[in-house]
C-alpha cells in the first residue's frame, strides 16, 4: 500500500488526521491557507473559552461579598481581556507548529484545489503553485459563520464570531442573532462584562437542540441575569444608522424595533466547499456537503472528507475523532465506526450546558417507555458551598432495559461531568449501575448518581 497522504485543512480534523497517519507510517502534507488550528483554535473554541473565562471571573468578582468578600473598584479592561483571549490561541497554534514537526509531517501554506488523478494544485500564500500527488487526500476544509438572505455579515455594524472576539472597543450595546451555543456564549460574556444584550431566537427556546427543560432553565437564569432574550422571534429587517443599527423584531405578540451599537449574526455554519473542484471530479454533495460512507470515503476513491464539511455535528471532537478513523481505515485496521449518539455537546456560558443522546421529548416520540431521574443543584453541598445553586442534572434512561439514552446537565462544571456519562453510555454501563456506583463526596459529580437513583424511586438526598 502507497503510505503517501495529503490532507487538505490543518484545524482540528486535518491536523489530527495528518498526526495520525504520520504515527502510523505515512508521508504527510498537510495544506493550511490561514493558520494551523483551524476556526477552533484561532477563532472559535479556544479563545472564546478565555474570553468567557474573563467574565466568570467579573462575576465571582462582583459577588465577592456573597463568599464575604471585599472587593473595591472592579473594573473590565476591555482590550486587555481580548489581548489575553489572542494570546492563549497563538500559544496553542505554536503548539500545533510543533507537532508537525515533531511527526515530520510538511506544511504548505497555500490554497488546495484537487485535479483529475488525485493530484492537488496548491496556489502557495507566497506566490507560485505547487503540484502535489498521493495516493489517499482527505478533505478537511471545515466552515464559515453563515448569512440570511437578507441579513449579511459586513464586519462593522453586522459582526460574525471573528469580529465579536476581536472588537477594539466594548460596545454598549449588542443585538444577538441567533441563539445556539455561539450566541448563548458571545451573549453571557458581553452581557457580564455590561453590555446591554438582546438575545433573539427564531425557534421557540434559546439553545434549540438541547432538552427542553434545560433550554428554559437557561433562558431563566439569562433573564435573572437582567438579559433581554426573545423567543420564536425573527428579524425582518436591519437598518444602519448613525450610531450602528436599528432591527426590526416579529414576536409572536407585536413588532419590535431595537437599537444598537452592532448586531452579532450567529446563524450557523456554511461548509467551504467552494472552489476545491469537487464538481468536476463527480464528487458527490448534498446541500452543499460532502456526501461519505461510515469510513469517510467520497465517491471517488481514494479521497475522503471528515469535519465540517460533512452532515455530521459540527464540532471540534467530532472532526477529530472522524480524521482518526478515516486514517486508520486507510492504514488497513479495523476502527469501529463513529457512534454518533455519544457525541457530546457543549455551551460554556454560566450556568454551562452539557448533554449527550435523546432528550426527554425525542426518547417519547421514538416509543422508549423511559425514566427520568432529575437532581436539582439546590440539593447539592458541594454547588451549596461554591454558591452555585442553578441548574440540574437529568438522565433518560430506558425503562425495559437500563440502557443510558440521553444525559442532559446544565450548572456549574457540566462541561467536564458530561464525560462520565459518555464513557457510562459506550460501556453500556445501565441506569442503575450508575446509582449504585460509588461518587466521592462532596463533589457536583454526586448528582449524576443520585439523578440515576431518582430515576428508580431511591433518590436520598431529595
Amino acid at each position: 500500500m502507497d503510505k503517501k497522504l495529503i490532507v487538505i485543512g490543518g484545524g482540528p480534523g486535518g491536523y489530527v488526521a495528518a498526526i495520525r497517519a504520520a504515527q502510523l507510517g505515512f508521508t504527510v502534507q498537510l495544506i493550511e491557507r490561514e493558520n494551523l488550528g483551524g476556526v477552533c483554535l484561532n477563532w472559535g473554541c479556544i479563545p472564546t473559552k478565555a474570553l468567557l473565562k474573563s467574565a466568570e471571573v467579573l462575576e465571582y468578582l462582583l459577588h465577592a461579598e456573597s463568599y464575604g468578600l471585599s472587593v473595591e473598584k472592579v473594573s473590565v479592561d476591555f482590550p486587555k481581556i481580548i489581548h489575553r483571549s489572542r494570546e492563549v490561541a497563538s500559544k496553542m497554534s505554536r503548539g500545533v507548529e510543533f507537532l508537525m514537526k515533531k511527526n515530520k509531517i510538511e506544511v504548505i501554506t497555500g490554497t488546495a484545489k484537487l485535479t483529475p488523478g488525485l493530484k492537488v494544485e496548491v496556489q502557495l500564500n507566497e506566490g507560485g503553485k505547487q503540484i502535489l500527488s498521493a495516493s489517499h487526500i482527505i478533505i478537511a476544509t471545515g466552515a464559515r459563520a453563515a448569512n440570511l438572505p437578507h441579513i449579511q455579515i459586513d464586519g462593522k455594524s453586522i459582526i460574525g464570531y471573528r469580529e465579536a472576539m476581536t472588537l477594539p472597543n466594548q460596545p454598549e450595546s449588542l443585538l444577538v442573532i441567533g441563539a445556539g451555543a455561539i450566541g448563548v456564549e458571545f451573549s453571557y460574556f458581553y452581557h457580564t462584562l455590561g453590555t446591554r444584550v438582546t438575545l433573539v431566537e427564531a425557534l421557540p427556546h434559546i439553545l434549540p437542540r438541547e432538552d427542553e427543560e434545560i433550554s428554559k432553565e437557561l433562558e431563566k437564569s439569562f433573564r435573572k441575569k437582567g438579559m433581554s432574550v426573545l423567543t420564536s422571534t425573527q428579524v425582518s429587517e436591519i437598518q444602519k444608522t448613525r450610531k450602528g443599527i436599528k432591527a426590526t423584531l416579529q414576536t409572536p405578540k407585536e413588532t419590535l424595533q431595537v437599537e444598537a451599537n452592532m448586531a452579532l449574526l450567529a446563524v450557523g455554519i456554511t461548509p467551504n466547499t467552494e472552489n476545491l473542484g469537487l464538481e468536476d471530479l463527480g464528487i458527490k454533495t448534498e446541500k452543499g456537503r460532502i456526501v461519505v460512507d461510515e469510513y469517510y470515503r467520497t465517491s471517488v476513491p481514494g479521497i475522503y472528507a471528515i469535519g465540517d464539511v460533512l452532515a455530521t455535528p459540527a464540532l471540534a471532537h467530532v472532526a477529530s475523532m472522524e480524521g482518526i478513523i478515516c486514517v486508520e481505515k486507510i492504514a488497513g485496521l479495523e476502527p469501529n465506526p463513529l457512534d454518533y449518539t455519544t457525541i457530546p455537546n457543549c455551551t460554556y456560558c454560566q450556568p454551562e450546558v452539557a448533554s449527550m443522546g435523546m432528550t426527554e421529548k425525542v426518547a417519547r416520540e421514538k416509543g422508549f417507555a423511559i425514566r427520568v431521574g432529575k437532581f436539582p443543584y439546590t440539593a447539592s453541598g458541594k454547588a451549596s458551598a461554591m454558591g452555585k445553586n442553578e441548574g440540574l442534572v437529568k438522565l433518560i434512561i430506558d425503562e425495559k432495559y437500563g440502557e443510558l439514552l440521553g444525559a442532559h446537565l446544565i450548572g456549574p462544571n457540566a462541561t467536564e461531568m458530561i464525560g462520565e456519562l459518555i464513557v457510562a453510555r459506550r460501556l453500556e454501563t445501565t441506569g442503575h449501575e450508575l446509582a449504585k456506583t460509588i461518587h466521592p463526596h462532596p463533589t457536583l459529580s454526586e448528582a449524576i448518581m443520585e439523578a440515576a437513583a431518582a430515576a428508580y424511586g431511591e433518590v436520598i438526598h431529595l
